[in-house]
Parts: structure tokens; sequence; C-alpha cells
């Protein structure tokens, strides 16, 4: 067990380092000069008077006239040490900013995937249990649209059938919780329903094959032969064993929950760090995109690492010795 820990972790920290090289490099290839977009920003506007001494001395505070290669150990040195920088154009701590946004992205992403559980799952039992049956065949075609909607575009689509249909829009900002509970509630329940449908429909779809395959088995025939209630062949012998692969599609839903929060927080005005990146992407802030990617990256990682030891829980026959 130990050292199937230490060879993920080790993978996981290199997965990460291929993130901060391609990111890094990302930013500085992406067309724009961060400097001339601080310099029009200090001037107000006015590009046709910034002179080429004002972005070499914008060039050299900021630590951008190093060679590339000091630029990227200096910037992991500091992560690793907590010190994330200063956004290029805020002047903020990338880090407070960060534990700040922090919490309506894990909320968005908490939620959808309860979402997403308490849904799919026993749609896909149910699928199963139904086989071949109009509910089957119904809750089938509903899974298949939502794997096949992208989450953008149904949250566009369920904006603008509001807005011209209903006369209606869902409550847009961000109201914490603890201030009040009810409005924050209903301003995350529609984008975390556009993100777990997907989510829902994934798990649905898989948790029906699974559970197909487990009824088929001849340790269920024998708990039927042996006079057991359904019932308790389901969810005693049937589930366990079942659910084992959708544990896979909870982590792999979950992070992509993480990526599509980036959109949808942009769509429903919500602060979160999925807002955060695209606002420091169209500028070119490379402090907070690189070090918010980074932290993407890294909880990725973290999921799959916890995903594939939750095996060992629900089947003692799963070893991590090799």
């Amino acid at each position: 067990m130990q050292r199937y820990l230490a060879r993920r972790l080790i993978f996981g920290a290199l997965t990460a380092v291929m993130v901060s090289l391609f990111i890094f490099a990302l930013m500085r290839i992406a067309p724009g000069d961060v400097a001339q977009m601080i310099a029009v920003a200090q001037s107000g506007g006015e590009a046709a008077e910034i002179t080429d001494e004002q972005l070499e001395r914008i060039r050299e505070s900021l630590g951008l006239n190093a060679p590339l290669h000091i630029q990227y150990f200096k910037w992991i040195g500091n992560f690793v040490t907590g010190d994330w920088g200063k956004s290029l154009f805020r002047g903020a701590s990338v880090f407070e900013e960060f534990k700040v946004k922090i919490t309506v992205t894990l909320e968005l992403v908490i939620l959808s995937q309860i979402i997403a559980v308490v849904v799919g799952i026993p749609a896909g039992i149910v699928m199963a249990l139904k086989r071949d049956t109009l509910l089957d065949y119904v809750v089938r075609i509903v899974s298949l649209a939502g794997l096949s909607m992208p989450s953008f575009w149904s949250a566009t689509l369920f904006l603008v059938g509001g807005a011209y249909l209903l006369n209606w829009n869902p409550p847009l900002g961000y109201v914490p919780f603890f201030e009040n509970p009810w409005e924050n509630l209903n301003q995350f329940i529609w984008p975390s329903l556009m993100l777990g449908y997907i989510g829902a429909a994934t798990k649905a779809r898989m948790m029906r094959s699974t559970m197909l395959e487990v009824l088929r088995q001849d340790y269920i025939r024998t708990a039927h032969a042996k006079g057991l209630r359904g019932s308790v062949v389901t969810f005693r012998h049937a589930l366990k064993n079942a659910f084992i692969p959708v544990i896979t599609i909870v982590g792999i839903t979950t992070a992509l929950a993480l990526g599509g929060s980036v959109v949808m927080e942009r769509i429903f005005t919500l602060p979160g760090i999925g807002s955060y990146i695209i606002e420091g992407m169209l500028v070119r802030d490379f402090p907070v995109v690189q070090s918010m990617v980074l932290v993407f990256a890294a909880a990725v990682v973290l999921i799959n690492l916890l995903v594939d030891l939750s095996y060992g829980w629900l089947d003692p026959r799963v070893r991590y010795d090799s």
C-alpha cells in the first residue's frame, strides 16, 4: 500500500510539473503583450503615448526581462512556499484572492455532484431493473441528451429560453451562504443543475451497464434460488459490486465539474476560480492564470488518487502491492 501510494504521488507530481510547463509556455506564446496592456491601463487607454522606455520599465519591474527558465523556477519555488505572487493588474495577492473565491467554486462543484449522484445512480439502477420497458427507454433518452449537450450550451439555452419564453431569469450574482442561505441556494441551484445534468447522465449510463452485468452473474441467480427477496439481492449483493466502476465515473465527473465551473461561473456571474481564470487570461495576468491552473491540476490528481484508494474499501480483493 505504501509503495503504491508513493508511486502515485510521484506520478501526480510529474503530471503537475508537466501542466505547469505547459501553462507557463502557453501564457508566453499567447498573442498580446502584458506590458503593453498594463501601460494602456495606466495611461487611461492612450496607446499612442506609450514609449518603449515605459514598456521596458514595466517588464523590468515585473521580472519579465529575466530568462524564461529563471522566471519558471522562480514561480514554482514561490508557489511551493505559498507565495503565489500578485496580480499584475489588481496588485492583490493571488493566494488571498484564491482563499476567497475557492469557496464559490467548491460550493458549485459539490452541489452539482450531489445532484449528479442522487439523480444518476438511482436512475441507472431503475433502468437496469426495468430493462427494455418504457421507463428504461425514457430515462435512457434523457441521459443520452445529457451526454450530448455541453453544459455551457444547455446553460445558455436555459437562460435564453427562460428570458424569451417565460419572461424569467434565475438570480445572477453571488450572496454568501452565511449571509443569506436561501438566496445563496437560489443562486447556486440553477448552475448546479446544469453542471450536474451531464454528471448524472454519465453515472446513470454506467450504473445501468454495470448493474446489468452483475445481475447476470451466477451468485445473483443463486441468491434468487435461495428465496431471498429481490430488494435484498439487489441492494445487498448486486449493488456493491456494480458500484465499483461507477466510482471511477464519479471521480472523472468531479474533475470535469471543476473544469466546467470555469464557464458556468462566467455564465451565471459567480465570482469563483473559473471567472478569476478567465479574467486573468483576457489580460495575460501570468501569476493568476498559472497558479489557478496548477491548483486545478493538483485537485484532479488528488481526486483520481482518492478514487483509486476507494477500490480497496469497496472490494477487499483489490490489492495495491504491484
